[in-house]
C-alpha cells in the first residue's frame, strides 16, 4: 500500500525587519549592559558594607522591573497588573530582609546571654 501525500497548503513566508522591535531590544540590551556595568565597577571600587550592598539592590531591582516590564511586555499592560506583580514580590524581599535581621539580633542575644552566665 503506498502512503498518499497531502499538500496541506502551507506556505512560510519571510517578513522585512522590524526596525523598530530591534531597536528596542538593543536599547534593552544596553541599559542592561550599563546598569550591569556600574555594578560591576561599584564592586571594585566602594568598601563593602551597608551602603554598597543597598546600592547593589535598587540596581538589581531598576533591572528586575526593566526586564519584567520589557520581556514579560507588562509595561504595556494596566498598572493594577503590574502592581498584583511588584507588590509581593516587595513584601518577600521585606521578609527576608527582616529574617537576615531576626537571625543576626537573635545570634547577638545568645552571646550576651553566654557572657552573662559565665560561658
Amino acid at each position: 500500500m503506498a502512503q498518499a501525500h497531502h499538500d496541506h497548503g502551507h506556505v512560510v513566508t519571510v517578513q522585512p525587519r522590524d526596525t523598530v522591535k530591534i531597536w528596542k531590544i538593543w536599547k534593552t540590551m544596553i541599559i542592561l549592559a550599563v546598569l550591569t556595568a556600574i555594578e560591576f565597577i561599584l564592586a571594585f571600587a566602594m568598601d563593602r558594607g551597608h551602603l554598597l550592598t543597598s546600592i547593589f539592590v535598587v540596581l538589581t531591582f531598576a533591572k528586575t522591573f526593566f526586564i519584567v516590564g520589557e520581556f514579560m511586555h507588562l509595561k504595556y499592560e494596566v498598572k493594577v497588573l503590574i502592581l498584583s506583580i511588584v507588590i509581593p514580590m516587595l513584601f518577600i524581599v521585606w521578609l527576608i530582609v527582616a529574617m537576615l535581621a531576626e537571625g543576626s539580633s537573635v545570634e547577638t542575644f545568645r552571646d550576651i546571654w553566654g557572657m552573662l552566665k559565665g560561658e
